[in-house]
């Protein structure tokens, strides 16, 4: 079994490359300043941002590998298996690396508001690729931390440094948004796979073997992280992944309840849900009648 090696501090990242601590909690790593390295996968007790300059392997993320191109974008946070293939050979990087302990960011905006940058639980393959202008935006942002890092440190200057980095990831946030957009086409073929794996789910029985259909299964066979799947459908249909189950789900329960031969327990069943009383105020809450209500007026 390949050796998995824990970095769960700062410096011991920069130890393993090879590069000097300046700050405890936070370092800008300049890739072009890093001797020749062997390629490990790491457990990341920080939180990490990968912008390379070059083709130098597969990365491992997880389960998944990913052919690391020109002009990528990786985020990892804590609790994350990561790393790169160099098929045992050494690697000459380019690029930058913005490493930060949650430490650093406790008790702050960005420490409050981390979690809403759902792209560092996207998967690999999900990575952001930029363009010539966001990378040289992103690239200007992370000499300007380090430029900070590596002065005498004073009062104003973790103030200074958490305030680019959250400025640097709600320009992410703008990137990923373009590159939703410029992908529209592929996310429509999503969107599709979409609808007919939910019709396909409700028509097959699934539903009453395996219960209601979740965001976490639908994003599965999409193949793809269940933030990422999320954030694809909120920008592209204007609600989340969830409202769009339970709509299809009660449009589905409408269907079923004009069969009066059926009981509602019976529907329920059949659509997933464990228990009635859970169906009905589903149904109420979406319809503004009970299934009786509606199959009454209807």
């Amino acid at each position: 079994m390949e050796e998995v090696r824990r970095l769960d501090t700062v410096r011991a990242y920069n130890e393993y490359l090879g590069v000097d601590t300046l700050h405890p909690l936070v370092s800008v790593v300049n890739f072009d300043e890093v001797p020749i390295v062997m390629q490990y996968r790491h457990y990341m007790g920080i939180y990490a941002i990968f912008l390379k300059n070059n083709t130098c392997g597969d990365i491992a993320y997880g389960c998944q590998t990913y052919d690391y191109e020109d002009g990528t974008l990786v985020f990892v946070s804590p609790g994350q298996v990561y790393g790169i293939h160099s098929h045992g050979k050494p690697v000459i990087p380019s690029g930058y690396a913005l490493v930060f302990h949650p430490d650093f960011i406790k008790d702050t905006h960005l420490g409050k508001m981390i979690r809403n940058y759902s792209f560092f639980s996207y998967e690999v393959n999900e990575a952001l690729h930029l363009s010539k202008k966001e990378k040289e935006t992103l690239a200007d942002l992370l000499q300007k931390i380090a430029s900070e890092i590596d002065q005498n440190i004073d009062k104003h200057s973790k103030t200074l440094v958490v305030s680019s980095i959250e400025l640097f990831l709600n320009y992410c946030m703008r990137f990923y948004d373009r590159q939703f957009i410029t992908r529209s086409h592929a996310n429509k073929d999503i969107l599709t796979k979409f609808e007919n794996l939910l019709t396909d789910y409700f028509t097959s029985g699934k539903a009453a073997q395996l219960g209601l259909p979740t965001v976490a299964y639908c994003a599965e066979q999409m193949h793809l992280s269940s933030n990422y799947f999320g954030d694809l459908i909120k920008r592209e249909m204007g609600i989340t992944a969830l409202d769009y189950i339970q709509s299809r789900t009660i449009n589905q329960a409408k269907a079923e309840i004009f069969d009066q031969s059926k009981t509602i327990s019976t529907i329920a069943a059949a659509l997933g849900f464990k228990y009635q009383q859970h169906f009905t105020r589903l149904f109420k809450q979406k319809t503004g009648l009970t299934p009786l209500e509606y199959r009454r007026t209807n």
